[in-house]
């Protein structure tokens, strides 16, 4: 049996990649295809990056928005050791941003601030997310440098979970859960080789996916009521896109093999076009995974199809 030759992984200076966090790194993360890399650590679709945006006499690195909710992310980097300088800034940024999700990119996270920022995302409200993360660097040989993001701290979705439960009451069943299947519903897509972006499990009835614009989304919905799971296209405030793909609906629905529900709601801003899979019922979770699995596997089609037509 011949020989398996293997080379060994080995770390380099992230300083070899970038010389400077703001004209180097920063212009570089800020490229479609290496902020893609910081969407798969994260779980989010970010867009409209902006650089070096103005907070009172200070600059946060970049700005940018998540996609599939709208919310404003701010991105602060350092090329070094984290440092009460950086942590003071972000949280300056946040603030003067109203930003709900701050990431702070570091070479090498300190102890405490490790403990500073678990402690901001176990003392803050739900709606603010923090995350340190380490950036680092491999080569095998003689091969390109290899940048990996490392997540050091991120929300802890228990403990936001608890504090709702402290200031609300208790989840009731319905939020539970909801809670339960989504957090299988990201093992799943996690075991499936993450055909998109994980969000973050929540007690809400829906999970929105990108689609790649700002003006729609996809989304899943549990809608234990009428038992069954939405699969949906959701255009946020445009109907010149929903008739344009109502034009084509033949043709989209012969491509997708559904039968749609597509509702204009004249009357109000947003705009859905529906697919919906029976069997839901949060008493009983036998055909979860089932379920689950024809889920992402409509959501595929949904953007495969719908992504042609909404050029």
């Amino acid at each position: 049996m011949a020989t398996i030759k293997l080379g060994r992984l080995e770390e380099v200076d992230v300083r070899k990649l970038w010389s400077h966090e703001q004209y180097d790194f920063s212009n570089w993360l800020a490229k479609e295809e290496n902020i893609e890399l910081l969407n798969e650590a994260l779980g989010l679709t970010l867009v409209d990056i902006e650089k070096e945006v103005y907070v009172g006499s200070y600059r946060c690195g970049l700005v940018a928005s998540d996609e599939t909710t709208g919310q404003k992310i701010i991105i602060e980097n350092q090329l070094e050791q984290s440092n009460h300088d950086h942590l003071g800034k972000v949280i300056t940024y946040a603030s003067g941003l109203d930003a709900k999700v701050i990431v702070w990119i570091v070479k090498d996270a300190r102890e405490e601030h490790r403990s500073a920022v678990e402690w901001l995302n176990n003392n803050t409200n739900k709606e603010i997310n923090f995350f340190l993360i380490e950036i680092h660097a491999y080569k095998i040989g003689d091969s390109l440098y290899a940048p990996k993001f490392e997540i050091v701290e991120k929300p802890n979705d228990f403990i936001k979970t608890g504090k709702i439960q402290a200031s609300s009451g208790e989840m009731n069943k319905s939020q539970s859960e909801r809670l339960a299947f989504w957090t299988r519903f990201n093992e799943v897509i996690i075991e499936r080789g993450r055909p998109f972006n994980v969000r973050k499990a929540s007690t809400d009835h829906w999970y929105d996916v990108a689609i790649g614009t700002s003006a729609a989304h996809l989304g899943i919905t549990l809608v234990n009521k009428e038992n069954c799971i939405g699969i949906e296209l959701y255009i946020s405030d445009d109907k010149s896109i929903f008739d344009r793909l109502y034009a084509e609906k033949d043709v989209i629905e012969k491509e997708l093999g559904l039968t749609l529900d597509w509702q204009r709601l004249d009357g109000k801003k947003a705009s859905r076009i529906v697919y919906r899979i029976p069997g839901l019922d949060f008493d009983d979770h036998s055909n979860y995974d089932t379920l689950m699995n024809e889920a992402i596997d409509k959501i595929i089609a949904f953007s495969k199809v719908f992504k042609k037509y909404m050029k």
